[in-house]
């Protein structure tokens, strides 16, 4: 890491450092970082307008982290919606726009729609143009190791796709990534704490990611996490996109409770609370075969499990009864109140995760 990126990552971690500060907790020569911070000033990154008190002596420069000083944009393209999201480099969400278009790239409105949205997002941020980072696409795919090319997507039928043809009408920098990867590094981003886990993303499809080492480990071929396509009922089940029957994305995707409640998930968690009992069955049901497959997980990985996407937002006031279900099916006399964990990245963590990706970029630039 260069000199600039460690001073920099140093006071955004502390928020706010004196230069002699930055000397004792980083071991650099006084002059180099003198140089480095005057550098970091001149691109507006750094905050030189406050003072820390000295007891004794002259007040010194307060060096401050500034989170508004860039902002990227993240998209997250699925079935029924254009999401879009803008964060700011602590990952605060600025702006967030859900347009309801269904998917289709070879539809040129659909494709307008998506750069409209993303141009609408960057409106609302009020950020004049130089702080824009540019834009991450998060799909329901497996991307190239390029990142130009969806090398899976039979979710929505668009295997072969590219980014130019996904992004055919967005002017700024852009990068194409795997919906599940993108929600898992938003979660690694936020809970530094989280060194390996496996993230669980419940949303319009079923996917996962693997963290080792506060990464995400994508595996020989980019398809490391891919747990939706794991057999929960055999034989019996739902035919699957993948063309198997019985995978746990057929029991376990969101949009299958959305259904109950016409299409709308908050819909459904209301009528959940407001104890309607068709939603209840449905919650039954569904948490049941979710308990299979954290149980599955748990046997392969043996580390902390988070639940994430679209379900995981809401699954915090239920982990009680989740966690007991997996409890039933323990084979080792462990509680998996231990390991298993609500996320904490809960709007919008795959369109977040892929701005996120665009920020961390920008950080290895300075």
């Amino acid at each position: 890491m260069k000199k600039s990126q460690l001073i920099y990552q140093f006071i955004r971690e502390k928020e706010a450092v004196s230069k002699q500060d930055i000397v004792i907790g980083l071991g650099l020569s006084l002059p180099t970082i003198t140089q480095n911070l005057q550098n970091l000033v001149e691109l507006g990154l750094i905050d030189t307008s406050k003072k820390i008190s000295n007891t004794g002596g002259r007040n010194a420069i307060a060096y401050s982290y500034m989170e508004n000083a860039r902002y990227a944009i993240g998209v997250y393209l699925n079935r029924h919606y254009i999401n879009c999201v803008a964060l700011d480099l602590s990952g605060n969400v600025i702006n967030l726009v859900k347009t309801r278009e269904n998917f289709d790239l070879n539809d040129d409105i659909y494709l307008r729609k998506i750069a409209e949205t993303v141009e609408e997002v960057k409106k609302n941020t009020n950020f004049p143009d130089e702080k824009f980072l540019g834009v991450g696409i998060a799909v329901p795919g497996l991307i190239s190791d390029d990142g130009e090319r969806v090398t899976y997507g039979l979710t929505l039928n668009f295997t072969g796709a590219t980014r130019e043809q996904v992004a055919k009408y967005i002017p700024y920098p852009n990068r194409l990534f795997h919906d599940s990867a993108a929600a898992g590094y938003a979660e690694v981003w936020v809970r530094r704490d989280l060194k390996d886990a496996f993230y669980l993303s419940l949303s319009n499809s079923v996917g996962g990611s693997v963290i080792i080492d506060n990464k995400i480990f994508e595996g020989d071929y980019r398809k490391s996490g891919e747990i939706g396509h794991m057999t929960v009922i055999p034989k019996a089940g739902d035919r699957c996109y993948c063309g198997q029957r019985g995978c746990f994305d057929t029991v376990c995707r969101a949009n299958g409770l959305a259904e109950y409640a016409k299409g709308n998930l908050d819909a459904f968690f209301e009528l959940l609370e407001a104890g309607d009992l068709g939603a209840r069955r449905h919650w039954n049901k569904y948490l049941e075969y979710l308990s299979i497959g954290i149980h599955n997980i748990r046997m392969l990985y043996d580390t902390k499990i988070v639940i994430g996407g679209y379900v995981g937002a809401y699954i915090e006031k239920y982990m009680d009864d989740l966690c007991a279900r997996v409890d039933a099916r323990d084979a080792f006399n462990e509680r998996s109140d231990t390991y298993l964990i609500p996320c904490k990245y809960k709007t919008e963590p795959t369109g977040a995760g892929a701005a996120i990706h665009l920020i961390d970029d920008f950080f290895e630039t300075i």
